[in-house]
This record gives structure tokens, sequence and C-alpha cells, in this order.
């Protein structure tokens, strides 16, 4: 829920992308950029999935848009663009739940919110000043959710194959990409990452924000 302490109001910036698409570490390249910025995960607001097994657990598509829970997310999205801080809820992708503790997420003058469906929901998009989708081929993006997945979150190779042909890749297909409509910029996740961030920053430049960048 918001925190009673209200700042000043903050500019959304959403950045959306497939699976691997390299959306995320385009997300903290812009806000290193940007003075003031703070990155919001939407991968923090999976449902809690504790009334079913571990084994059950590790069968459910995470990546269908209705697995989030948009009403926090509506919520705190608002909450932060009005300049108020939040409790961001934490997710544990080892064990798929939702852990008991929160982050609190103070905004400075910016916020990136990153995740596959950062412009999917209408009332999301509405807060955010600038709208980024990250396009990346397939195959490019098959190989950084495998290393990723067996690094990052405890995964066997095999696990993370069967994941992406049975909903991974299916479910990008069929709710990921076709959000690129809302899009005001579309870069590539397989080119230089500095001409992306570039493209970015005069995106937003355009939009009428002063960008009062680090750099």
């Amino acid at each position: 829920m918001e925190a009673d302490r209200k700042t000043t109001a903050t500019y959304l910036i959403a950045i959306a992308g497939t699976s691997g698409s390299g959306k995320t570490e385009l997300a903290y390249r812009l806000a290193g950029e940007l003075r003031g910025a703070t990155v919001l995960s939407l991968d923090s607001y999976y449902r809690n999935l504790e009334h079913l097994s571990f084994a059950e657990r590790n069968r459910f598509n995470f990546d269908d848009p209705h697995v989030l829970d948009w009403e926090l997310i509506t919520i705190q999205v608002g909450a932060l663009a009005r300049g108020r801080s939040i409790q961001q809820p934490v997710y544990s992708f080892e064990m798929h739940l939702r852990r008991p503790e929160t982050v609190t997420v103070s905004p400075g003058r910016f916020v990136i919110i990153e995740g596959l469906f950062a412009l999917y929901c209408e009332s999301v998009r509405a807060c955010c000043g600038a709208r980024i989708f990250v396009e990346t081929p397939d195959e490019v993006c098959f190989q950084r959710r495998l290393q990723r997945d067996v690094r990052e979150r405890g995964r066997t190779e095999q696990s993370v194959v069967e994941q992406y042909e049975t909903t991974v890749r299916p479910s990008a297909q069929k709710w990921v990409l076709p959000t690129a409509c809302h899009a005001d910029l579309v870069v590539g996740g397989d080119q230089p990452l500095d001409d992306s961030l570039k493209a970015c920053l005069a995106l937003i430049e355009r939009k009428g924000m002063a960008l009062d960048a680090t750099v």
C-alpha cells in the first residue's frame, strides 16, 4: 500500500519486451543515466501461489499476464506517479512464493517500470510518460533465458527448455509481442545497448522532460 511520505510528482517510463529481450538491462542502464531514477520490476508482483504444491507451482505458466496482481500494481504505480513511496512485494522464484517482507520504493524524478507486461495494462500505460518496447530475435531470447535461469534461479537446462517451448514462446506470441503497438519507441535488443540508450533518452526529451542526465 501507499506510504505516508509524499514527494514531488514522478515521471514514469515503461520498458516491455519478451523474456530475454534485454529490457531489464536497458532499464537499469537508463536509470543510471537519469538522476533520481528508480527501477520497478513487475516480476515482484506475481500472485502468491501458496495454495498450490511445489510441483504444481513448478508447472505454472508465469508468462501469462493473469498471474500478476494487477490490482496491487495499479495502486502502487498510481502512488509512484503521484510521488508517494510504496511497499513493493518480494517474490521468490526458487519457491514460486511471495515472501513476507517488502521493500520500500521511494520515487525520485523518474521511475522505470520494466517487465514482460509493462505495456499490457491500460491503467499502467496511462501513468507513463514514455513507453518503450525491446524487440529481440527469439533465438537470442532463448539463449539468454537459458543462461539466466540456470545461473540465477537454480533451474536445470532441461526444465528451462521445456518451459520455453510449452509456455514462454507461445505466451510471448499471444500476449507480449502484441503490446509493441502501444510503444512510443521500439528498439532492438540485439543491437548495441548504447544505441538503444541514446534512442530512449532522445524520446524522453521529445516528450518534454528535462533529462538532467548524470553523464
